[in-house]
């Protein structure tokens, strides 16, 4: 039997909307949140059992914290949620560090480099939340129940604390997605590009309809 969890999402975007409404659809309460929360007034029409306000009333109300905001606002969105709203919290991580600059023949820009990863710096920043990567490298569409021919795709995860990892892996069941553990959070610096090598097609050929399956024998 699934268990209603309260989760606070932090973001107003695509990928934040369909978050949300995946937790509503999945039996949870959900408060979005936003800097500037009369952007979030057409999700809250959609979804009247769904609340809204801001990042710091999110992270209140939230048992979970779901960040879904550009990469570079990140940080800001946590500071402004509030260090100690978010302490010992579960803060599923869906960021990309994605730099303002267009893509080079397919392949997009990072503000970071492979020997530190967003999520890492996150967690320095906020050391009393529990990272875990999750939700970075697919599209939105695809995030709540995805169906392929080939079956459950594979949702690669990172993290340091373990009980935390273990709980996003229930959010991952529920939602139709394998999980696969990848370690502590500098395993975020090989998930994050996974962005990189899933946008290439859509980049490249209008292509958006994939996601990634790990085969082990």
């Amino acid at each position: 039997m699934e268990v209603s969890v309260k989760v606070g999402v932090l973001g107003s975007g695509g990928v934040a909307n369909t978050l949300a409404s995946g937790f509503l659809k999945h039996g949870h309460q959900v408060m979005m949140g936003s800097r500037t929360p009369d952007k979030l007034k057409e999700w809250a029409a959609a979804n009247p059992n769904g609340k809204t306000g801001t990042f710091a009333d999110a992270a209140v109300f939230g048992e979970l914290i779901m960040l879904a905001v550009k990469g570079s606002a990140a940080s800001e969105a946590l500071r402004l949620a509030g260090e100690t709203n978010l302490a010992g919290k579960v803060v599923i991580d869906s960021c990309n560090p994605i730099a303002d600059a267009p893509p080079s023949n397919g392949v997009l820009k990072f503000f970071t480099t492979l020997d530190e990863s967003l999520m890492e710096q996150l967690q320095r920043q906020f050391a009393g939340a529990h990272f875990v990567k999750a939700f970075n490298s697919v599209g939105a569409p695809f995030m709540i129940d995805p169906e392929f021919p080939g079956g459950k795709p594979t949702m690669f995860i990172c993290g340091n604390d373990e009980a935390a990892k273990k709980a996003v892996t229930g959010i991952l069941d529920q939602f139709g997605w394998e999980t696969a553990d990848m370690g502590g959070a500098e395993a975020a610096r090989a998930i994050e590009p996974l962005c990189m090598l899933w946008c290439i097609p859509g980049f490249l050929r209008n292509q958006w309809t994939h996601a990634f399956k790990l085969l082990k024998l």
